[in-house]
């Protein structure tokens, strides 16, 4: 089933949390989790020790389209969304609002 977005077999609701080191290597930390879950898994893969001395150098969250959602990476901080997509969601969120 085709939707509007382009994507086949779009699921919602699933997100992954993928860790990648130094060496070239990934390991998933989370699969098909809701939000509430990836979001913690994000915040302590990015905040843990490994993190912090740079074994690990990205973080992602992916939903179950394979889209990233969110990145950090080492020395940058959280890279996507930026500060100008996010405050654009919140102007689309607020303008559905009053057309509702």
């Amino acid at each position: 089933m085709e939707e509007p977005s382009g994507r086949i077999g779009k699921t919602d609701g699933e997100f992954s949390v993928a860790q990648f080191f130094q060496n070239g290597g990934y390991e998933y930390v989370r699969r098909y989790v809701g939000i509430d879950e990836a979001i913690r898994a994000y915040q302590f893969y990015t905040n843990n020790v490994a993190a912090r001395f740079g074994m690990v150098v990205k973080v992602i969250v992916t939903d179950g389209g394979d889209d990233t959602n969110m990145e950090w990476q080492y020395g940058r901080g959280m890279v996507y969304p930026t500060k100008e997509v996010i405050e654009r969601s919140l102007a689309e969120q607020e303008a559905n609002k009053t057309e509702e």
